[in-house]
């Protein structure tokens, strides 16, 4: 009751309950918002920190910026919901603001696009030398669907999102995902390419895939899409992203077989020419992951010294068996 009445309070207010509709479409930054309404950022600040501590609102730190959205999670998300529904997008006030909102939206879209047309030359370079990005992805999306059977996965970390394009098309299969990658540019990127595609159970967030922000057994299912082969240690990486995934849940590895293209080290910064199925393997292994199968996806020239091949290793998260393997190693350490 005190939490309702908390909510109820922070929300009576016209400048607040502005900014719920604006932010159950868009997350934006303190200086965004000041944009839209119009007022100074002591004030916006202001409103922001009460609804935050009321549970309306999610506020997550991006280096120097940070990010507010209508909270999804948590004892204040059924009450912003639900002032999310009863909010009069005839008004006035509130059409003009998203008026506003939609400015500041295509400004975001025009600087996310002046990025990725700087680095096109060097992607289309890369997509030349392997199967194409739409067979990967429905390799992918068939995985997802075969994990998640009739079901609806529950809640999905992307590593390395990158544009956003996995957590785009893994979307429809999940009930809630989050996006995550260290590159602000990127994440620009990703955040336009989602708003765009009126995805709405998706967040997008920075962090550090070595020391993510989520605490143990959070996810369902973990995607690393082409992210390995910029690592220097990917059995950490990996032990870290095992970490947040809960029992019985699925990673799916998406990555380069071994190859011998050195100019993809010199000139796009590859820290590994691909990996072998048994490296992959024995590093699940050691952080608690049973392996499947993998998936090989070639190139359609087989005879181009150039082609790379993609493959798709899954494993499920198997809490006996590092058990097993962490008793079978202190007995030999003895």
């Amino acid at each position: 009751m005190d939490q309702l009445l908390s909510g109820l309070k922070a929300a009576a207010e016209v400048t607040r309950l502005r900014l719920v509709a604006l932010l159950a479409r868009a997350e934006l930054t303190v200086t965004e918002v000041t944009q839209i309404l119009g007022q100074s950022q002591p004030r916006v600040s202001r409103h922001l920190k009460l609804m935050v501590e009321a549970g309306l609102v999610e506020r997550y730190q991006e280096g120097t910026w940070a990010f507010y959205r209508l909270a999804d999670r948590g004892p204040g998300a059924a009450l912003a919901a639900g002032l999310k529904q009863l909010i009069p997008h005839d008004d006035l006030t509130i059409s003009r603001d998203f008026a506003r909102l939609d400015s500041v939206l295509a400004e975001r879209a025009t600087q996310a696009q002046d990025y990725f047309a700087a680095h096109a030359a060097e992607w289309d370079e890369l997509r030349q030398l392997h199967v194409s990005d739409e067979t990967v992805e429905r390799v992918m999306l068939d995985a997802l669907k075969d994990f998640g059977g009739d079901e609806r996965v529950g809640d999905l970390l992307d590593i390395g999102t990158g544009t956003g394009r996995i957590v785009e098309i893994f979307a429809p299969y999940f009930d809630r995902g989050i996006g995550i990658d260290l590159s602000a540019d990127m994440l620009a990127v990703a955040r336009v390419n989602l708003e765009k595609a009126g995805i709405d159970n998706v967040q997008i967030r920075r962090g550090d895939l070595y020391a993510l922000p989520f605490a143990d057994d959070s996810f369902d299912v973990v995607s690393v899409h082409q992210v390995l082969h910029f690592l220097d240690n990917m059995p950490a990486a990996l032990g870290e992203a095992a970490r947040v995934l809960r029992p019985g849940g699925v990673m799916l590895i998406a990555d380069f077989a071994p190859h011998q293209l050195e100019f993809l080290r010199t000139e796009h910064n590859h820290r590994r020419l691909g990996f072998t199925d048994d490296e992959v393997s024995e590093a699940m292994k050691q952080v608690g992951l049973m392996p499947r199968a993998p998936q090989k996806m070639r190139a359609p020239k087989q005879n181009n010294a150039d082609s790379l091949t993609v493959t798709l290793w899954q494993g499920i998260r198997d809490d006996e068996q590092l058990a097993d393997r962490t008793s079978h190693n202190k007995t030999d350490a003895v």
